[in-house]
């Protein structure tokens, strides 16, 4: 396990400090698995006489299949914040899969689970089942990630020309904070805007003009997370809207708040969500 998983992006709401104990890690995969997955993650807390929490993200261009509680479900991506409450005693492990990787797992284009859940028992492979088993409370990272990769490993998904070059160019978008339009990424990977919107389509999942904005977004986030003030007019003209006032309307409609107003509540990172 050797790639670097990178630095945590899209969380809108931390663990509150001092409330309970909250664990939260995420692990790169093995080699053989590095075209698949893009990191496991795993959460578990005990809020056991503290009040529940609300925690927030506004999600990537990745498939999740998420283990909580019993319950084991492949989820799309969705184009709004995501919500969930954590009380008591809980947690949850999930298998983040790089952007275009899913397409083959799914058997269908990737565009198809957009906004959706799926239960495992709805994926071709009957083998992917047994993730269900994995118990995101009572066993360590290791022992989890070890079922994960062993049932993975044993599907011998090939390598597919088209979803690894769906997963180089959301790398390339996530890495390139000068990308801001469709057209400068066509220009770059010299592949015309409508064959970047189906390969996308049946690949990742959404559009590239989505996955522009959206991590454009999260840098947004992670900035104003961090005690940074942007220029808003300088930074809604790179982002491709016409003026402020279209910036801040959809900044609002995803978070919830305008920037401003989330710049005043942001609270810093921990640690353990800035790696």
């Amino acid at each position: 396990m050797t790639r670097d998983v990178g630095e945590a992006r899209g969380i809108l709401r931390h663990a509150a400090a001092g409330a309970g104990v909250f664990h939260h890690a995420r692990i790169a995969p093995c080699t053989a698995l590095a075209d698949l997955v893009q990191h496991y993650w795993s959460v578990r807390w005990d809020l056991r006489g503290h009040p529940a929490q609300v925690r927030e993200t506004l999600p990537h261009p990745n498939v999740h299949i998420v283990i909580r509680e019993g319950n084991a479900l492949v989820h799309g991506i969705h184009g709004s914040r995501f919500t969930t409450v954590l009380e008591g005693l809980g947690g949850a492990f999930g298998i983040k899969f790089r952007s275009g990787a899913f397409r083959a797992l799914l058997g269908k284009p990737v565009s198809t689970l957009r906004d959706r859940s799926l239960a495992l028992e709805g994926l071709a492979d009957a083998r992917m089942r047994a993730l269900s088993t994995i118990d995101p409370v009572g066993e360590d990272d290791a022992s989890k990630i070890a079922v994960a990769e062993r049932i993975l490993l044993d599907l011998r998904i090939p390598r597919d020309a088209d979803a690894l070059l769906a997963a180089e160019i959301v790398d390339a978008i996530a890495a390139d904070r000068q990308l801001h339009t469709v057209g400068q990424l066509g220009t770059r990977c010299a592949i015309r805007t409508r064959s970047l919107q189906r390969l996308f389509n049946d690949h990742v999942g959404v559009g590239p003009k989505w996955v522009i904005n959206r991590y454009r977004i999260h840098e947004v986030i992670g900035q104003l997370a961090d005690g940074t003030s942007p220029d808003w007019s300088r930074l809604a003209l790179d982002l491709g809207y016409f003026d402020q006032a279209h910036f801040i309307r959809d900044f609002k409609r995803l978070v919830g708040l305008t920037p401003s107003a989330y710049a005043s509540i942001a609270a810093p990172r921990p640690a353990s969500e800035r790696t």
